[in-house]
């Protein structure tokens, strides 16, 4: 279960959002003074875009390491850029802080950005973080040892935004004097709020969605996470969770006969047989994909991890929401339910258990983050959450840190860079996030004052917000876009 816990931090990333921001009124209005770049009602069909063909693909040379004078090696940046609907007399830019994986598929799944770019004639810039994607440092040696991914930090990916900006206002004609938002989804969430923090100068506000900016120690609870998963499997059916509860002693009872354990293999489908050598490993495989399937609860299908039908956490609960007289026979429950999120295309013939589906997520890179920054703390109890207990161990997860890049993590350093809870200092963020989401235990969840301004989505999974207008989306969604907009409209106009 130790995987797992790893595992749960690459991947990231109460009422709805009815008029007010969790009882602060929010204005209708602001200054009557309009942007001149904005359309109130234009909107672009996103569905029918090529969103790849938008952009350009470009690279920028930056320092490997922005704090020493002395160590002058530098290595490509690469980033997207679209300049369809800017105004070339100073619109804005808008500028997605990329986060852990290939900056294309970020593009592909942040069509809010695309729409608000309409909007406010902005230039759109999508950054690609380093040691992610083509942005290698070291090229294919940047992964092979310790000192060379010393680099590899969200103060350094920062420096690189900040930097990246003032190149682009000093290259292209008419951004000498443009203002910049900042977007960002989970770790790029935290970034585009960060950002705002230590680069005020640079950037003008930030949109921080499913952020878990507090997911760290002493912020938060460990457990919150799963709290949310099983109330989100629970929203979709009572008999659900509780199935999945009871599902890990069933498999457990099931494993200690050879007869229990071929069962199993065949009901299941695994590609290979179980044993005792990776029963565990099996486990951790469907906690996985719990905790995935509550992250991408959209109310559309869409294919942000795996191909997926439409609120596909009610799809898998529906072979799950009834009474089973037997071990067996919720075993083959649990095996029609894995279907919809493992081979919704029908395409497998079998699940392999070695192989986790991240998408573009950078799970190398990230598990060297996790390993010295990005500690975040999850834990499970079986009694508020629907997972086996796994207590939260620093001093394993150190030492299991050690054996894989010979780094001890510092679970404090991301409280000390970037204030912890105490961040009242700062001002023009939004965070939202959405109550189906595991992260959003590790989210701001309330507004700190008028300009840190918390954004609740009721019916939103993993940054629903930042993905493109759908006609099913939920008035919460709807409702959390047009707040976002009227901020950002906001920060224009105080240029």
């Amino acid at each position: 279960m130790e995987h797992f816990i790893i595992w749960m931090q690459v991947l990231f990333c109460l009422a709805s959002c009815s008029g007010t921001i969790h009882g602060r009124l929010f204005p209708q209005t602001f200054n009557s003074r309009r942007n001149d770049g904005y359309k109130e009602n234009y909107r672009p069909k996103l569905s029918q875009m090529k969103v790849d063909e938008k952009f350009q693909t470009r690279y920028f040379m930056q320092p490997i390491d922005h704090f020493d004078a002395l160590y002058t090696a530098t290595y490509k940046q690469r980033y997207l850029i679209s300049t369809e609907y800017w105004d070339r007399h100073g619109g804005p830019i808008f500028f997605y802080t990329g986060n852990e994986g290939n900056i294309v598929w970020f593009s592909r799944n942040t069509g809010f950005m695309i729409e608000m770019a309409a909007k406010f004639r902005a230039m759109l810039v999508f950054a690609e973080h380093r040691y992610y994607g083509k942005s290698m440092p070291f090229g294919n040696q940047s992964y092979k040892d310790p000192l060379k991914m010393s680099f590899l930090t969200s103060e350094q990916a920062l420096a690189d935004y900040a930097k990246l900006v003032g190149h682009l206002k000093s290259s292209i004609n008419g951004a000498h004097n443009s203002s910049v938002v900042a977007f960002g989804g989970s770790y790029g969430g935290m970034l585009a709020a960060w950002f705002r923090m230590k680069y005020p100068g640079v950037v003008d506000g930030s949109i921080a969605a499913s952020a878990p900016i507090w997911q760290f120690t002493g912020l938060s609870s460990c457990d919150g996470a799963y709290k949310v998963i099983t109330n989100t499997f629970e929203r979709a059916s009572v008999h659900c969770p509780r199935n999945i509860r009871i599902s890990w002693d069933a498999i457990d009872e099931l494993s200690r006969s050879e007869s229990g354990l071929k069962f199993m293999t065949d009901e299941l489908k695994m590609c290979s047989p179980l044993n005792s050598s990776n029963l565990s490993d099996f486990k951790n495989w469907l906690s996985e994909t719990w905790f995935d399937l509550a992250m991408v609860e959209y109310p559309y299908p869409a294919d942000f991890l795996q191909p997926l039908p439409a609120w596909p956490v009610k799809q898998t609960c529906l072979p799950l929401d009834t009474t089973f007289p037997s071990d067996k026979a919720l075993i083959s429950g649990l095996a029609k339910a894995l279907q919809v999120y493992h081979n919704y295309t029908g395409q497998l013939s079998c699940f392999n258990i070695s192989v986790s589906p991240s998408g573009s997520v950078g799970t190398v890179g990230w598990s060297y983050q996790s390993c010295t920054e990005m500690v975040m703390p999850s834990c499970t109890n079986g009694i508020t959450d629907m997972f086996p207990p796994v207590n939260w161990n620093f001093t394993q997860y150190s030492q299991d840190c050690y054996k894989t890049w010979k780094v001890y993590p510092r679970q404090d350093w991301i409280k000390t860079v970037y204030g912890g809870k105490k961040i009242q200092s700062a001002s023009n963020i939004v965070f939202s996030n959405g109550l189906l989401d595991p992260w959003s235990a590790g989210g701001v969840q309330k507004s700190i004052s008028d300009s840190l301004v918390a954004v609740i989505i009721s019916d939103g999974a993993h940054h629903l917000d930042l993905r493109s207008s759908n006609p099913a989306d939920p008035p919460s969604v709807i409702q959390a876009r047009h707040i976002e907009a009227l901020y950002i409209k906001k920060w224009l106009e105080e240029k």
